[in-house]
């Protein structure tokens, strides 16, 4: 028999992350949270996003032990400014047992009748900034700190209980010994003359933090034309400059000004901690935080985590710049490989940006939805 009980206390939260410890033990390709730092994130006392949303957090048990675990969301923010009736679902992880699939779910379906939802939808966090989607192709590739990873059954066990494909995301790799830059960096000198743009280089994690403010508000001004988009408010800013910007090595994030010195485009690229998240097994201490350290510093991989763009300069060759910088950097650390965290399949503009990287798709992934 199964049975579903909502996890409330600190322990029982603590019980809901390191389910997936057991599940994925031994299988080389899943990177593991930090615990402590996934408890945080669920205290409700410490993310800003509880103000604007509701989750419950569900463990599924049979005779005494866990077998899968869930989120059900309401994005308020979502709700009322979309008009989108949606109950989300994420940080989904199951044994191989559709039965356990369907209590799980039916649980959050509830809780969107509940809230008089129309659908639910998932996986996916609480903001665009969340990690999303069931991996559908690319189980034998390594994951990273910002996706999921999950078994092939996943997928078999959504479609088979009636959900539909939502939303399809592709991510890619390429190499930057394959990079000719040749073609940027002719064009981004020309690019900064035409428009008077120029390129800031941050060497310090405190030269990082004046722009973060602008980095944000260009971040909401850039995607609010994507789906499920939700802005982030003035509180997770704050939140989010606090639990990321110490972890990138500042020569990493790019900044682009015009005249005025107003942003008109920033990346974010982070080293990539998946090896070091393996060794440190979801724990800081006593060892854990010296792995990441070396891998902050010395990693020879980068993740692609996130590009914004002024509307008013979308399609003006602004990327040119911001590749141009990173050329730069990728060489003198001697970086190999870059990832490219999900993208919407259908986002082409984003796609066009990469055309001179011969990226190749190495994973799949999707959102599934069903009406309630």
């Amino acid at each position: 028999m199964i049975t579903i009980k909502e996890a409330i206390t600190k322990k029982e939260l603590r019980e809901f992350i390191t389910f997936s410890f057991d599940l994925y033990k031994g299988n080389p390709y899943w990177v593991p949270p930090v615990i402590n730092d996934e408890l945080a994130g669920f205290d409700k006392t410490q993310n800003p996003v509880f103000k604007n949303a509701d989750a419950r957090f569900y463990l599924a048990f049979r005779d005494g032990k866990i077998v899968g675990k869930i989120v059900a969301i309401i994005n308020w923010e979502e709700v009322n400014s979309q008009q989108k009736k949606k109950v989300r679902f994420g940080w989904f992880d199951v044994i191989d047992d559709i039965e356990v699939t369907r209590a799980l779910l039916e649980k959050v379906s509830e809780f969107g009748r509940k809230h008089q939802m129309e659908y639910i939808e998932g996986p996916m966090g609480f903001s665009n900034l969340d990690k999303v989607g069931v991996l559908t192709e690319g189980f034998d590739q390594l994951g990273n700190m910002i996706t999921w990873y999950n078994y092939p059954y996943y997928k078999d066990h959504l479609e088979q209980l009636g959900f539909i494909k939502e939303k399809e995301y592709i991510e890619s790799v390429f190499t930057m010994r394959d990079v000719d830059p040749q073609p940027f960096q002719k064009a981004s000198s020309l690019i900064k003359q035409r428009y008077g743009l120029r390129p800031v280089n941050p060497a310090t994690t405190k030269e990082v933090m004046p722009y973060v403010d602008q980095l944000f508000d260009l971040f909401n001004a850039s995607y609010q034309k994507l789906a499920s988009f939700v802005a982030i408010s003035d509180e997770q800013k704050e939140y989010f400059r606090k639990k990321y910007i110490s972890l990138i090595n500042p020569e990493y994030i790019k900044f682009v000004l015009d005249k005025e010195d107003k942003m008109v485009a920033f990346t974010i690229v982070m080293p990539s901690f998946s090896e070091a998240l393996k060794k440190a097994n979801g724990k800081l201490f006593p060892f854990g935080f010296i792995h990441l350290l070396k891998a902050r510093k010395k990693s020879k991989n980068v993740v692609f985590y996130l590009i914004g763009i002024d509307p008013s300069y979308q399609n003006k060759g602004v990327t040119a710049i911001i590749f141009d910088e990173y050329y730069k950097v990728f060489s003198k650390n001697n970086i190999d490989q870059c990832i490219r965290t999900p993208e919407l399949e259908d986002n082409h503009a984003m796609h066009n940006l990469w055309k001179h990287f011969n990226p190749v798709v190495n994973k799949r992934r999707r959102t599934y939805r069903k009406d309630l």
